[in-house]
């Protein structure tokens, strides 16, 4: 898609907020964006042929159960509308610090705490008879497999190794389980029996890094994302091949990133989400595996696709500093307006079970999270009437140790967070804290949020120190970056690993094409565990801003290492805190008529003499 030609004229910066909120509100409903293109698919349809030698369990095919009736409404001028789906999401959601479960039916169930415990608890999966949920915990120390079940609100571990075990998938007869897990530096498939642990099965032993499995419902595919080709593609393992023909590339876009698939309920349709790198959107494609060789169609906006059980699919918008949840029929039409999700997503799952909630989690629904900093205010005697300080922050070092006295508190709650996220206190030693007037900090930041002192940068030599790595997301015309830190301890009991390739910045010199684009994606996914300080960051009240237009020529606008603490306020009305009006008043310059210059006479020059006519002798004849 053509960008549009950037005017040369500066828009004020207010004005240009004003603008931005309006363009990320169109964004998130959807009515802005167009579907990325994807070349057409030359796979060949996978193989039904049973093959008794591979070494996978041998399941039955199971299809989906009957699917619950949905009703279809009418609107006053006649066009039908699909009804809200019936069944109960499952979700990770950020609270209090940590990611919890929680259950939702848009129409029955309003969003009910399942976990809320001092640990992470992701990537739900929800059992095929809808009794129990798989999911990924690291509340042993290590990120392992455990089933709740939903009868009896009870916990069953399945996997105890220091590796990272996550995202789970179930087959159809629920007895077994695909999962992720992190082995020799790098992300592979296993298969594990539900209740024998000791059949395990390696599915995949790439040096890529295979993530994500989607089980069929047919029971012989697993569908998962790889980036074996060289960037990251939907990939389909069949159960019943064996050698190089067992997998197969059958998303082949090289303009875009996959992720997340999703097999609908009869295991006909392959869902996923994409982005295209260049426009910045991200949309949900489904591809027909009935239809191998026709390319996927776009079905609308948005990340981690789920199905309903009629057919339809929900699924995640995100936004910069936000997540919401909705919904689309296989046609694109909206079945459930986007709703905002109290926290980022870490997975989500659908489907119908005959447990009542919130049942046996009715205590731990009513739990109160704890506050993660407090906000009060404790006067300071040299602050003037109406205006707030600017308060030392203790053990930080920056060229100006200080901040806005409203923001101390949650910033010494977020460092001492990340410090044991990672095991080293990474918000110690900053580039800029609060920066004051009389410090300019460069073209096109005389309006940055770092002179409010509720902003702060982190050091940018930790990139290359290999100590911190930077992911570029795009939301339409706008670029964003998402901040990993790397942990101390590397065996798995802090982070998890990175399964997305960081920005590299460095690629600028000596390479023109990255110079203009302002770097490029690094060669691969750095290896290790990782912690994602700006998912936590945001739990904190910090969030991220976009970087400037020019920030691919301009290295200081991309604003990368840079988060703020707004409290909803615009950046004028946050100077306003600190100084009087009259310091954020641009002084006119007033310049004088301009005249004519006259010729001032010196004493010492000389008028220039006028020319005489002289006489001349007459010749007489």
């Amino acid at each position: 898609m053509t960008q549009p030609r950037r005017s040369d004229l500066r828009v004020p910066y207010p004005i240009f907020r004003a603008l931005v909120t309006a363009l990320s509100l169109l964004f998130i409903g959807g009515c802005v964006l167009l579907p990325t293109l994807h070349p057409t698919q030359t796979a060949d349809p996978p193989s039904a042929a049973p093959n008794t030698t591979t070494p996978v369990p041998s399941l039955t095919p199971t299809l989906a159960a009957t699917q619950t009736p949905y009703v279809v409404t009418a609107t006053p001028d006649g066009a039908a509308t699909v009804a809200s789906p019936q069944g109960t999401f499952f979700l990770s959601l950020a609270e209090s610090g940590h990611f919890h479960l929680f259950a939702y039916s848009p129409q029955t169930l309003p969003l009910t705490r399942l976990t809320a415990n001092d640990w992470d608890d992701i990537t739900p999966a929800l059992s095929p008879d809808g009794k129990s949920l798989a999911f990924s915990s690291n509340q042993n120390g290590y990120w392992d497999l455990y089933l709740l079940h939903l009868t009896s609100n009870t916990l069953t571990r399945l996997t105890d190794t220091p590796e990272y075990d996550a995202a789970p998938s179930w087959s159809p007869d629920g007895a077994f389980l695909a999962y992720g897990t992190y082995q020799n530096g790098g992300m592979d498939i296993f298969i594990r029996s539900v209740t024998d642990p000791t059949q395990v099965i390696s599915l995949t032993s790439d040096p890529a890094s295979d993530t994500v499995p989607a089980w069929s419902p047919r029971g012989r595919q697993i569908a998962f994302i790889s980036n074996r080709s060289g960037e990251p593609e939907v990939w389909i393992a069949d159960l019943d091949r064996t050698g190089d023909e067992k997998f197969i590339d059958i998303s082949h876009s090289a303009q875009s990133v996959e992720s997340h698939p999703a097999w609908s309920p009869d295991g006909n349709q392959l869902a996923w989400a994409s982005t295209n790198p260049d426009s910045g959107l991200t949309g949900i494609y489904v591809w027909d595996a009935l239809n191998p060789s026709a390319a996927p169609h776009w079905v609308g906006s948005g990340d981690w696709p789920v199905w309903q059980d009629n057919g339809n699919l929900a699924t995640q918008l995100i936004a910069p500093n936000q997540t919401f949840l909705s919904g689309y029929s296989i046609s694109g039409r909206i079945n459930l307006s986007p709703e905002l999700l109290p926290g980022a997503s870490h997975g989500m799952t659908f489907g119908n079970t005959s447990v009542a909630l919130p049942g046996l989690f009715r205590d731990i629904a009513k739990t109160t999270p704890a506050a993660l900093y407090d906000l009060s205010i404790t006067p300071q005697p040299s602050a003037l009437p109406g205006r707030y300080a600017l308060r030392p922050v203790k053990g930080l070092k920056a060229p100006y140790p200080r901040l806005h006295e409203s923001v101390v508190d949650s910033f010494q709650a977020l460092r001492t967070q990340v410090a044991i996220q990672t095991g080293w206190d990474a918000l110690a030693s900053l580039e800029n804290a609060y920066v004051p007037l009389t410090s300019p900090l460069g073209p096109g930041l005389g309006e940055d949020w770092l002179y409010t002192g509720r902003a702060f940068t982190l050091n940018p030599s930790l990139i290359q120190a290999n100590w911190m790595a930077i992911v570029r997301e795009d939301f339409g015309q706008q670029t964003y970056w998402r901040i990993y830190l790397r942990t101390t301890a590397q065996d798995g009991s802090l982070g998890s690993p990175l399964t997305q390739v960081p920005w590299d910045f460095s690629a600028r010199t000596g390479d023109p094409v990255a110079y203009e684009n302002g770097g490029r994606l690094a060669a691969s996914v750095p290896p290790g565990y990782w912690f994602d300080l700006t998912a936590l960051a945001v739990q904190y009240g910090w969030q991220r801003l976009p970087a400037l237009f020019d920030w691919r020529t301009y290295y200081a606008g991309a604003r990368f290492n840079e988060l703020v603490f707004t409290e909803g306020l615009d950046w004028s009305s946050a100077m306003l805190q600190l100084y009087p009006p009259e310091s954020l008043e641009t002084p006119t310059v007033v310049i004088p008529p301009t005249r004519t210059p006259t010729r001032t006479p010196f004493w010492y020059q000389t008028p220039t003499p006028t020319a005489t006519s002289t006489s001349r002798p007459t010749n007489t004849p």
